[in-house]
């Protein structure tokens, strides 16, 4: 058997990424950001300009400290200012004070960039491609060049583009990358030049005597198409992609590495990753949108929630027949899971999947399935929605089948608001009574609004009974307005997602009082948790 064509693959999160809309990483962020992205085996990781701002030159301070078993940090940089000597340019004197082993330059590769927005000459832009890549290999490093705006360059002034690459060739460049910096590029497009450029620079290396250049890949998602178009661009013989392993970056974000890296290994039999590191992608792609503070994409291709998700009753009882019948690839590959979504259209084979859990004795004809059935049925028509509530449909189901005991009692609960006139910030107060095995508790909480401060209440109240509370993290809290008819009285559903670390639920509350909803999704999160630790405990079910 062939062995398995090698991928390079360079996450540019720490760069690219770092300049999409909301995202902000602190010194620690990226320092935990490379060790994950190390973790999963990514070769190398584009860190930013260290002479752009003090957060990255702290940053490749650190990070010569570090012991990584894979990865190699690169340090991103343009080429050298125009009427400057490479020895001039303070920003290329940066690149070699951060001391990494790798670094990427980017350099113009369309003439109405060099002409209307860098104010200089062709030759003097190829000129500067040139002594940049010249100064910084002679100085020991490993230089990539990023060709920006090759595909515009190609597509306006063919030859000047390919004179670019010449350039970077010539001043003992390792790598090459084409990049769709506009991501206006169309998929056939890309795949035909790239098959041209890689064709032409075998040739060129021949003839010049140069050692072998990887040619590389870098897209950007302006069309839909930043994934299709990497994935061409290999087609066409590229062997280093770039991207985002979440997809984000500057206005539609970047090529989605987690969908690039499955796609190359596990449909076009490439190697991207050391052997067995495919299993950790969901989990790396989740431990990332922690750190970026970001809500992971629940339709996310591999490593979404929702990418082997399954709500329609037939096509449930299919799975669970045979999961080939609507996977196209077994979840545990990724290191993702199978959910089934619970709904009005869902079957008993979804039931009896659900149950399984916790009872194994449960059968189809079971009298407790259509029991289950029936009250999600009317629990949806009165504005219930469980298929993005996991946490909450497995509390109905435990309480159905007597395998649910509370873990305390509520006695009451206040809330109350006040604005203050010194600052004119808004300011909420909750008081609390709870019992637990007898014993009574009673606090109160602050917060920034009424379910902040009710929240506080809750757990302040509980962490004396069961400190893993505080492990507990609301990630997101969604409101929905059911009968927009009715305004101000209208029933509310309030969606409320939560993570441990190590896993995360969603649970849900429905009302006309808008507290009273998040009051009871609150309750199924912290319940969730409980229960999942007990269980993990005392090896058993309540």
């Amino acid at each position: 058997m062939a062995e398995a064509r090698k991928i390079t693959v360079l996450d540019s999160t720490l760069r690219d990424g770092a300049q999409g809309e909301g995202i902000s990483f602190s010194v620690q962020d990226k320092i935990h950001i490379v060790q994950t992205l190390d973790a999963l085996g990514v070769d190398l990781i584009e860190a930013g300009n260290p002479d752009s701002n003090p957060k990255d030159l702290e940053f490749f301070q650190l990070a010569q400290k570090l012991e990584l078993g894979h990865s190699k940090i690169a340090a991103f940089g343009s080429t050298r200012r125009k009427d400057l000597k490479p020895q001039e340019d303070r920003q290329l004197q940066s690149l070699l004070a951060a001391e990494t082993e790798n670094i990427v330059i980017f350099g113009k590769s369309w003439d109405f960039q060099v002409t209307d927005i860098l104010k200089t000459s062709l030759e003097d832009n190829l000129n500067m491609i040139k002594e940049t890549v010249q100064f910084l290999a002679a100085a020991g490093r490993t230089v990539h060049f990023d060709a920006e705006h090759f595909f515009a360059g190609w597509q306006g002034n063919k030859d000047y583009a390919l004179k670019t690459l010449e350039a970077a060739a010539l001043g003992a460049v390792s790598s090459i990358t084409l990049c769709d910096t506009k991501g206006g590029s169309m998929p056939l497009a890309v795949l035909s030049i790239t098959k041209e450029v890689v064709a032409y620079f075998e040739g060129f290396c021949r003839k010049h005597s140069l050692s072998p250049i990887q040619i590389g890949i870098h897209t950007h998602n302006d069309c839909g198409l930043a994934v299709a178009n990497t994935l061409m661009a290999v087609e066409g013989g590229v062997s280093l992609v770039q991207g985002v392993m979440l997809g984000f970056g500057e206005r539609t974000g970047n090529a989605n590495l987690s969908t690039v890296i499955a796609d190359l290994e596990l449909k076009c039999g490439m190697k991207c990753l050391p052997e067995g590191k495919i299993v950790e992608l969901t989990s790396t792609v989740r431990r990332l949108a922690e750190i970026a503070n970001i809500s992971l994409d629940s339709s996310m291709p591999y490593v979404g929630t929702n990418a082997f998700a399954h709500k329609a009753g037939m096509h449930i009882d299919a799975v669970t027949k045979n999961p080939f019948a609507y996977e196209h690839i077994p979840p545990e590959s990724v290191g993702n899971e199978r959910v089934f979504l619970m709904s009005e259209v869902a079957g008993r084979s979804l039931i009896i999947e659900k149950i399984r859990k916790f009872d194994t004795n449960i059968t189809k004809s079971s009298p407790v399935v259509s029991e289950i059935v029936a009250k999600v049925k009317q629990l949806e028509h009165d504005g219930y929605k469980f298929e993005g509530a996991d946490g909450s449909f497995e509390l109905l189901v435990r309480k159905i089948i007597g395998k649910y005991q509370p873990f305390f009692k509520l006695h009451y609960y206040k809330t109350m608001g006040e604005q203050s006139m010194h600052n004119g910030a808004a300011c909420s107060f909750a008081q609390i009574k709870i019992e637990v095995d007898n014993q009574i508790e009673i606090t109160a909480g602050e917060g920034a609004g009424p379910v902040h401060a009710l929240d506080t209440a809750l757990r302040k109240a509980l962490e004396r009974f069961y400190p893993n509370v505080s492990m507990i993290r609301l990630t997101d809290y969604k409101v929905r307005v059911l009968d927009l008819q009715s305004a101000t009285a209208s029933k509310v559903r309030v969606l409320i997602e939560s993570s441990d670390s190590m896993e995360d639920w969603t649970t849900v509350g429905v009302s006309t009082d808008i507290i009273e909803a998040s009051w009871l999704a609150l309750v199924d999160s912290i319940e969730y948790k409980l229960i999942k630790d007990f269980e993990k405990k005392y090896k058993k079910f309540l």
